[in-house]
């Protein structure tokens, strides 16, 4: 047999496997792959966890949207209530301050005619007064109105009395 080179490059790959297997490196190597899946293992547990997190917060805010929207659509709810009791109210003030100033209206209107045909009367009267004198004094002489001033005198009388 002669030692060429394949044979010693069979011896080396020999003691090469032996070397291997003597400082365990298959081991090692299993270890380290081991370790590197326990790493990869977590990593996905740990992602799988901030996911969950993830849609558990995305959950909550949804929740505290629709919250906030339902809010929001009560207070504008309650924002149109109190505009149309506002406008309501707003309205019957003012027909009653229109009913109240054209009863004032009547009021001033009804006041103007009784002073109106007061004065009228009044007028009247002097005028017929003034009418009276003129024909009492054209036709009654001296004795007759001395009469007539002692007669309406002792009718004062009578009536103080």
């Amino acid at each position: 047999m002669a030692l060429d080179a394949s044979f010693f490059a069979l011896v080396a790959l020999i003691l090469f496997f032996v070397l291997l297997a003597y400082l365990k490196v298959p081991g090692m190597m299993a270890s380290a792959l081991d370790k590197r899946a326990d790493n990869i293992r977590d990593e996905l547990e740990q992602a799988k966890r901030l996911r969950e997190e993830a849609q558990a917060l995305v959950a909550e805010y949804a929740k505290k949207r629709q919250e906030a929207e339902a809010d929001a659509a009560n207070i504008i709810a309650s924002a149109e209530r109190e505009a149309a009791a506002l406008t309501e109210e707003a309205r019957q003030k003012t027909e009653e301050f229109v009913a109240r100033r054209n009863a004032l209206s009547e009021q001033k209107i009804r006041q103007a005619e009784a002073d109106a045909i007061g004065a009228v009367r009044a007028a009247a009267v002097d005028l017929a007064i003034a009418a009276a004198e003129k024909i009492i004094a054209s036709k009654a002489d001296s004795s007759t109105q001395q009469a007539l001033f002692a007669q309406s005198v002792g009718q004062v009388k009578a009536r103080l009395n």
